[in-house]
């Protein structure tokens, strides 16, 4: 059944109701038309609830806006949604990426994640090629999709928005990556799936990164907004040593805007429910609104905590990701870097839920702690144990 309006209603009573589902949900391709945004396709839907989300289909069909009864949820970055055409990626040292840095989520990889790398390139057995430089984050973010399709999909009486489209990121004598992207929400639900597969297209052995940067903006970040998740050991801090209480900031609950904040990064060891489940919340109790973001432990096993908390560009984010914080020489080092035959893929599922109420917290709060209960302390000392990453061959 559709749940709409305080009721539960069959196909046929919305169908009697309306001359089209989408007087009260759907999904509908368009074209922004002005600065920076203009020409970007964009897929927005509604899900009757006060839901509201658009999907940046030149943009690696990622998350920009989100929305509840009005109340924003993802953040918009004052470099706005810039069109991936005027993208620079080796821009600025490998910082251009900040200048498409927008949107409640920005899809980082899909060979490299984190801060900019040269690597070895002797795997794509190309002379000129000797190194392989990685920009902040990695390539696929600005990336055009192509839409393989959307629209609406009845079963029964349930009904599902959905899109789904292939982002490619190849090159000659180098990687041939598909990210296959499909992202569904009920009508009547306040809930998005997103579904990711990344294929070894080529015949390459090919590593393989993947981020999600899933950034939340205010009201939901506000002044005593609480950081909810699992965690069983806070294991690295940016801003560890003698700076880590400079900025009066600790992991768990967020202050007001600042001036001159420098941007504080956390790794957590995340605990996972029985079925392999880790969910991560920000809320804000003051006005019972909050978003819950779940992953899986088995497909990414390390969890980020992003706060910038700066004037202008106040946003807090949640990162889950296959490799730890140190980036790709730690992987390599370690023996926990994906590798990828021709083929051979790596599948993402990811829920993303609006908190809508004080009793919606909770749940989400007691689950949380159920599983594991965080530090009490703002500042934990970080133990430096980073936890290993198993089953990293290639079809693992």
């Amino acid at each position: 059944m559709v749940q709409l309006f305080g009721r539960a209603m069959t196909r046929r009573e919305v169908a009697e109701t309306s001359g089209m589902l989408s007087q009260y949900a759907g999904v509908r391709l368009m074209t922004l038309g002005d600065g920076l945004e203009r020409g970007i396709r964009m897929l927005e839907f509604r899900t009757g609830t006060g839901l509201r989300f658009t999907v940046l289909v030149d943009r690696a069909l990622d998350i920009a806006d989100c929305e509840h009864k009005g109340r924003a949820v993802g953040w918009h970055s004052p470099a706005g949604f810039r069109n991936a055409f005027l993208h620079e990626y080796e821009g600025e040292g490998g910082l251009a990426w900040l200048r498409s840095f927008s949107g409640l989520i920005v899809t980082c990889g899909l060979d490299h994640t984190l801060f900019m790398d040269d690597d070895d390139a002797g795997h794509y057995v190309y002379g000129p090629r000797e190194k392989i430089s990685s920009s902040l984050h990695g390539r696929i973010g600005t990336i055009p999709a192509r839409l393989t399709g959307y629209g609406e999909r009845w079963d029964g009486d349930r009904c599902f928005l959905w899109c789904e489209g292939v982002v490619q990121q190849s090159t000659v004598f180098g990687e041939d990556l598909h990210l296959i992207r499909r992202i569904e929400a009920e009508v009547g639900s306040d809930e998005i799936h997103l579904h990711d597969r990344v294929v070894n297209h080529g015949f390459y052995r090919t590593p393989h990164m993947l981020v999600y940067h899933i950034n939340v903006g205010h009201p939901v970040v506000a002044e005593g907004s609480r950081y909810l998740a699992p965690v069983k050991d806070v294991v690295w801090a940016a801003h560890a040593g003698d700076a880590y209480r400079k900025q009066g900031v600790g992991y768990r609950t967020l202050p007001a805007p600042q001036r001159d904040f420098h941007e504080q990064v956390w790794q957590h060891d995340i605990a996972a429910d029985g079925n392999g489940a880790v969910p991560v919340a920000l809320v804000n109790d003051a006005l019972g609104f909050g978003v819950q973001v779940e992953t899986r432990k088995n497909q990414f096993p390390c969890q980020f905590e992003w706060q910038n908390l700066q004037a202008g560009q106040y946003a807090l984010g949640i990162e889950p990701s296959t490799n730890h914080v140190l980036g790709k020489p730690f992987a390599k080092d370690r023996g926990e870097l994906i590798w990828l035959e021709h083929g051979e893929e790596r599948r993402y599922d990811t829920v993303f839920s609006i908190l809508d109420s004080t009793d919606a917290i909770a749940a989400a709060e007691a689950r949380i702690t159920g599983l594991a209960q965080q530090p009490e302390a703002d500042f934990p000392e970080p133990s430096g144990n980073f936890p290993p990453i198993g089953g990293r061959e290639a079809g693992a």
